[in-house]
């Protein structure tokens, strides 16, 4: 089992930047490649990025690259979710998730299915 935890959600205006982090714990996090989903209410959970096991290739949805930036310390079993030039469309739950598949093109790790465990999600607010 891993268990995640997302933190650093919050309400931030529009153009701010926001940094979310997801701590695992539980089984080797250098095993796992990791993702970031949003969910906003009304709609299905979207993939926002993902970043292989070893933190040297990164994944983003069309909707956030150029703004969003993903990284991993597995020294600190933890990943983070940099959210820069924010918009009010960003606003959503935002889960992060591991995928046994430690590196994999961005058709997987873009499916929720492909993903083990996910954490419970911690809220982002973007005000205009």
């Amino acid at each position: 089992q891993v268990q995640l935890v997302e933190s650093g959600g919050g309400l931030v205006q529009a153009g701010g930047s926001l940094t979310l982090s997801c701590a695992a714990s539980g089984r080797t996090f250098s095993n796992y490649a990791m993702g970031w989903f949003r969910q906003a209410p009304g709609k299905e959970r979207e993939f926002v990025g993902a970043i292989n096991w070893s933190g040297s290739r990164p994944y983003f949805a069309d909707s956030v690259k150029s703004r969003f930036t993903i990284s991993r310390d597995n020294a600190k079993s933890t990943v983070y979710l940099q959210m820069n030039k924010m918009k009010p469309e960003d606003t959503a739950v935002y889960y992060c998730a591991a995928n046994i598949n430690r590196d994999s093109t961005v058709v997987v790790f873009a499916d929720v299915l492909t993903y083990d465990y996910w954490g419970q999600g911690t809220q982002v607010t973007v005000s205009s």
